[in-house]
């Protein structure tokens, strides 16, 4: 057996549902899941996603560290040193943590979507990096480019299933956030995107209230005001002085 992270998630009616996770020697992880009980039924391999990654995206979404765990095969498991099972309530629930500052922000996309819809998301990838490129001379030249934008390239191209997963740091520039905002806020079916901060905070795609991450990037609203609205994020403000001289033939 090897050791596993354990999370749980405590649902409002007061049951709860598990799910652990651990790295392979191969680069791959095993997340397993199911209700609070000794074992843990569903079992997945997964290429190509990060755990810290996906254990951030998970307590965003509210799951809580329990702790390593060991779990054998059948997904029987056990707490080291312990034989207690998982289901017994002397397990204490972890304190709260200090609220850390922003040093980064994790993404994960899980692509399960059909064919023609994994079409429409290569095409719209495209576009939106068309687009962001086009308007980059508008922002400050990132210290660090992003590797993101290969990644989405190279999977979308192949117009098949995929898991992707990365940060963004500050010296990354805030145009990588604002791609996956847009894209995100496109909701194509099938197609999962999460974006966390350091406090595993998932992230709107209302930029006006996501000042902080605005800040973390050196930037605010105003700034990339025109941007974002070419992005699709921010519905453009009306000019006032070009619509009261559009309306000046009106009057007689």
């Amino acid at each position: 057996m090897a050791a596993w992270n354990l999370y749980r998630h405590r649902n409002s009616d007061g049951s709860s549902k598990d799910w652990a996770v651990r790295s392979n020697s191969d680069g791959s992880i095993t997340t397993r899941w199911g209700k609070t009980a000794d074992s843990l039924p569903g079992v997945s391999n997964r290429y190509g996603v990060k755990q810290l990654d996906i254990e951030r995206q998970k307590q965003a979404k509210g799951y809580v560290l329990v702790g390593a765990v060991d779990i054998d095969v059948n997904g029987n498991v056990t707490f080291p040193g312990k034989t207690l099972p998982a289901t017994q309530p002397q397990i204490p629930d972890p304190e709260p943590m200090p609220t850390p500052p922003i040093e980064a922000l994790y993404w994960t996309i899980e692509c399960r979507a059909k064919q023609a819809v994994r079409v429409d998301l290569g095409i719209e990838v495209r576009r939106l990096i068309g687009v962001i490129q086009a308007l980059s001379e508008c922002h400050a030249t990132p210290e660090q480019e992003w590797n993101g934008w290969q990644q989405f390239i190279d999977a979308s191209l192949n117009a098949e299933v995929f898991e992707l997963s990365g940060q963004i740091k500050s010296a990354h520039g805030v145009l990588p956030w604002l791609f996956l905002l847009a894209l995100k806020a496109k909701g194509f079916k099938g197609v999962e995107i999460d974006i966390a901060t350091e406090t595993a905070r998932e992230l709107s795609v209302d930029l006006k209230v996501e000042q902080e991450v605005l800040a973390f990037f050196g930037t605010d609203l105003d700034s990339i005001r025109e941007t974002a609205e070419v992005l699709g994020l921010l519905k453009p403000r009306l000019n006032l002085a070009a619509a009261m001289s559009d309306t000046d033939d009106c009057w007689f």
